[in-house]
């Protein structure tokens, strides 16, 4: 155990997020305290409380270092569960615009599972830490401060059920990992502090998943994973990937209410409409292993804490708490890890993390993630939002981009570096970069027969 900070910390929600941020906690606290309201130890499949865990959800290459780092082979124990390896560049099969991009290996690796089994090993990994107490099916009533507001001293809980009181838990830090539905807003309003901004887009997003066990046909061949990007032409997508058990886990999306059916027959015409044949050549002959399910996002979300000039000591918010984004990019786990990690890093210091400075470092953290796939939601001319003649020319060159990377594998590696936040997004503006796009993405000449 590192310098101890405090006794106890409460953290606010037991997914993803909150094992990362028990993760960065347990060395710094005599105690870690998860309160949620699922029951969450020995669970393997998906819970109510995150129903997104029906659902693809993906780890970018600088997520799955950070999650290495906060849990040390991590990922060599969950391969040897059964859990593929892929490479963001090298092993999954990218169609943009119709057109499949040049594939090369470029380290940009991370372990394939369903989201319930992702939580399962963190769970697990948390647990062994040995200064971890879970207190399940509990609601979060709300906080308790200091008579001044200026400081949270604990969380109000209550267990489900007749005959539940609510009782208190001291903290000398409050976690909040309690995602999308976060009540900190409202809680801050209510102690008298201001009102948070929040930004985001109208996406109308719809997304259906069904799980499969592959027939005689297998379209992997040497790929872990099979994605068609949706663009302005057509607004659909899929991904399609090998995971844990032997199956293979398709995800479709549809925006601004284009969502995929959910009755077997009408599903699979959906991806019958996709970039990708071999997917439905694949699926009509596979086992299915349940009906499809539909998730809807309707819009993406941001809420710009670190804008704010006063917060109440002790305490901390993290993740989809903080941050939305569109799940087509699957940045929201990768985000959270990176924020653990700056969490960490505060805690070596031997003080308690000061808010305000943490909301600054969550910003940075989010910003580079946030404005790139904001401007790329705003490809498609039915979602509302300001076209700014910067944002027209980065969406201009994205698309030769793209071009680009279906003729030279190395700006497939470069593209994805910057979508698996490894690299920013100014990464792809460097002069040697935009000269071999603009070579490369040149119209290729007709050719000419002689009669």
């Amino acid at each position: 155990m590192g310098t101890l900070v405090g006794d106890r910390v409460v953290v606010l929600g037991g997914s993803v997020t909150g094992m990362y941020a028990t993760s960065a906690l347990a060395s710094s606290y005599r105690e870690v305290v998860i309160v949620d309201r699922d029951k969450l130890v020995g669970v393997r499949e998906a819970r109510r409380g995150a129903p997104q865990a029906r659902h693809i959800n993906g780890l970018l290459a600088a997520g799955a270092r950070a999650q290495e780092d906060l849990f040390p082979e991590i990922t060599s124990q969950m391969i040897s569960a059964g859990c593929p390896m892929t490479d963001l560049a090298g092993t999954v099969r990218w169609y943009f615009n119709g057109q499949r991009l040049r594939q090369t290996r470029a380290g940009l690796t991370n372990v394939a599972a369903r989201r319930p089994i992702m939580e399962a090993h963190l769970r697990e990994r948390v647990q062994a830490l040995g200064n971890v107490r879970f207190v399940e099916e509990h609601d979060i009533t709300g906080l308790t401060t200091l008579p001044d507001r200026s400081r949270v001293t604990g969380v109000k809980v209550q267990r489900h059920g007749e005959g539940g009181e609510e009782e208190v838990i001291s903290a000398d830090l409050v976690i909040d990992a309690t995602g999308r539905g976060s009540r900190t807003p409202v809680w801050l309003v209510e102690m008298g502090y201001e009102r948070v901004p929040e930004e985001g887009t109208k996406m109308g997003l719809g997304y259906a998943t069904r799980h499969f066990r592959l027939g005689r046909v297998d379209p992997f061949g040497k790929d872990h994973s099979i994605v068609c990007v949706a663009n302005p032409d057509l607004p659909r997508g899929c991904i399609f990937t090998k995971t844990d058990g032997g199956t293979v886990e398709l995800t479709t999306y549809g925006i601004l209410g284009d969502h995929p059916p959910t009755d077997p027959e009408g599903f699979t015409a959906f991806i019958k409409t996709l970039a990708a044949p071999e997917i439905y050549e694949a699926i009509i002959e596979a086992e299915a292993l349940n009906d499809p399910v539909l998730f809807r996002f309707p819009t993406t979300l941001r809420r710009r804490y670190e804008s704010l000039t006063r917060f109440p000591e002790r305490l901390l918010v993290m993740g989809d708490a903080v941050c939305t984004p569109n799940p087509v990019f699957a940045q929201a786990q990768t985000l959270a890890a990176l924020e653990a990690v700056a969490l960490r890093d505060m805690l070596r210091r031997g003080i308690a993390p000061d808010p305000l400075e943490f909301n600054r470092a969550v910003g940075r953290i989010v910003d580079p993630a946030w404005e790139m796939t904001e401007g790329v939601n705003l490809s498609f001319p039915g979602v509302e939002g300001r076209r700014t003649l910067k944002l027209k020319l980065f969406l201009a060159y994205m698309k030769r981009l793209q071009v680009a990377a279906t003729r030279d594998a190395s700006i497939t590696e470069a593209f994805m570096r910057s979508a698996g936040l490894v690299d920013p997004p100014t990464a792809l503006m460097r002069p040697s970069m935009i000269r071999r796009v603009l070579r490369n993405s040149r119209p290729v000449p007709a050719t000419s027969s002689r009669g």
